[in-house]
């Protein structure tokens, strides 16, 4: 669900709401992948089931893939989500926003999806300090409802027909050697320890983007203050949906 839930809609800022787009920045170069090793969690080979007895059309090339990925997205997702994806490179923009997620930075620009309807709001505060609270959470609500009620058996089969070309995306990235089902599994497991503090969460604004005013908060990764800023209900939801996925991921192998 990382995948759709990840899914620059329109190189706009909305993981990381802000009054302002923020300038574009670079994506960071990929760590030093480690040869050899072989995958940790490999993707059975894709194939029709008895569930599914049709014959498959063949994949198109990952460069060609944007109408044929969307549609099915749409189909598995919901209209609200397959809304927000942007309309090209959708499997380049994922797979890398995906490998960015435990990283303290998403730049802009890679971002798959576009921006909420409501404008990021915050509750109460003074001048100098403000507080992330339910203005902000509501924002989410249609969002996470979507995932919440995908079918995870009909995700997993899209993304284990398209998983060629998200290893090939993952490779060309500046990952040859590496698989991108482990790098998966492993933002999953990076998301599932986001801590959940106790209400209130204050924010300052020391320029033109919000922060955290706790340093603890502000230190912990993009992916992580998206979750945060969602709300624990959301952010709860978000989490048995991860597990959920993560599971059915294990399963498949």
């Amino acid at each position: 669900m990382v995948i759709g839930g990840a899914a620059a809609w329109y190189y706009k800022d909305v993981l990381f709401p802000a009054p302002e787009p923020a300038p574009v920045v670079e994506a960071p170069a990929p760590a030093e992948p480690v040869a050899g090793s072989g995958p940790q969690y490999p993707m059975p080979e894709s194939q029709a089931t008895e569930s599914a007895p049709r014959n498959l059309v063949p994949l198109p090339p990952l460069d060609d893939s944007d109408a044929y990925f969307l549609l099915e997205i749409g189909s598995a997702f919901g209209p609200i989500i397959e809304s927000l994806l942007t309309r090209d490179a959708v499997i380049d923009r994922l797979v890398t926003t995906v490998d960015n997620l435990p990283r303290g930075e998403l730049p802009e620009k890679i971002r798959p999806v576009g921006r909420l309807a409501d404008a990021f709001a915050v509750d109460a505060g003074g001048e100098e300090t403000m507080v992330l609270g339910l203005s902000s959470y509501l924002r989410y609500d249609a969002l996470v409802a979507q995932l919440y009620y995908a079918d995870t058996d009909a995700v997993y089969d899209i993304y284990r027909r398209y998983y060629p070309l998200f290893q090939k995306s993952y490779e060309r990235l500046g990952y040859p050697d590496a698989y991108f089902n482990d790098r998966l599994v492993e933002v999953i497991d990076h998301l599932l320890a986001t801590p959940q503090p106790v209400d209130p969460i204050y924010l300052v604004r020391p320029n033109v983007l919000y922060e955290f005013a706790d340093p603890d908060l502000e230190a912990l990764s993009s992916g992580q203050k998206l979750l945060l800023r969602m709300g624990p209900d959301n952010a709860g939801t978000v989490k048995r949906i991860l597990e959920k996925f993560r599971s059915r991921l294990l399963a498949g192998r």
